[in-house]
């Protein structure tokens, strides 16, 4: 992305979004049940946990790789756009300032920046490539939900700030052209295991992981009962 002049990068910004909006839109994400920041050459989603994970991993899988082909078919090759893909979960606080702080967050872009992701999309043809979190993976994906594979992913691990952890990489380790893979974010992006998502210093449920009993995001702000 650094490389692109400021038209480049507006027209990536422009693709980027697109993506994201369609595949949002066709796993059924409702806008009021997500909060996004941008990032410039990515976008982060905040999810609600009512949302059925199954089904935005499927999405992932199949719609984005769809979509991000065909907008790169059809521009020039210096402006086709790749992409990191990441589906995590946690907890998330969004402050005051409309912050978002929470190790598992930091956790997510770790993984978003890590060297075996990177090293993936660059040994194969597709135009994306997937990683899930550890969580994502024994939570949903390892049970072969429709639409999900689970022997298509691999397991890797990621050194980081805080020490190694454990993630699943989409298609075959090291083979060009193998199984596409997909987002919620963006150019470079993630979205957020179980966990409550505070905002402006209240507490909404959980976000982008499972949804236990009648929890729900209420990003309009009224008032309802809090359970855990």
């Amino acid at each position: 992305y650094g490389s692109r002049d400021d038209v480049e990068q507006a027209f990536l910004r422009r693709v980027l979004y697109d993506v994201v909006e369609t595949t949002l839109n066709t796993a059924a994400v409702d806008e009021t049940a997500r909060l996004r920041a941008d990032r410039g050459d990515s976008v982060m989603e905040l999810i609600d946990t009512a949302v059925p994970v199954p089904a935005l991993v499927k999405t992932l899988l199949t719609e984005t790789p769809a979509l991000l082909h065909n907008k790169n078919r059809l521009i020039a090759a210096s402006a086709r756009m790749r992409l990191r893909i990441v589906l995590s979960s946690g907890y998330v606080a969004v402050d005051e300032l409309d912050g978002w702080v929470g190790s598992d967050l930091n956790h997510a872009v770790r993984l978003l920046n890590s060297d075996p992701l990177r090293d993936a999309l660059k040994q194969r043809e597709a135009d994306c490539v997937l990683c899930v979190s550890e969580g994502v993976y024994q939570g949903v994906v390892r049970h072969g939900p429709l639409g999900v594979r689970p022997e298509e992913f691999h397991r890797v691990t990621v050194g980081t700030k805080e020490g190694p952890t454990v993630a699943w990489v989409h298609g075959e380790p090291g083979t060009p052209g193998s199984p596409e893979a997909a987002v919620a974010p963006g150019s470079d992006a993630p979205a957020p295991q179980p966990g409550a998502v505070h905002i402006n210093g209240d507490q909404y449920g959980q976000a982008g992981g499972y949804h236990y009993g009648d929890q729900r995001f209420d990003f309009t702000g009224r008032a309802r009962d809090e359970r855990r």
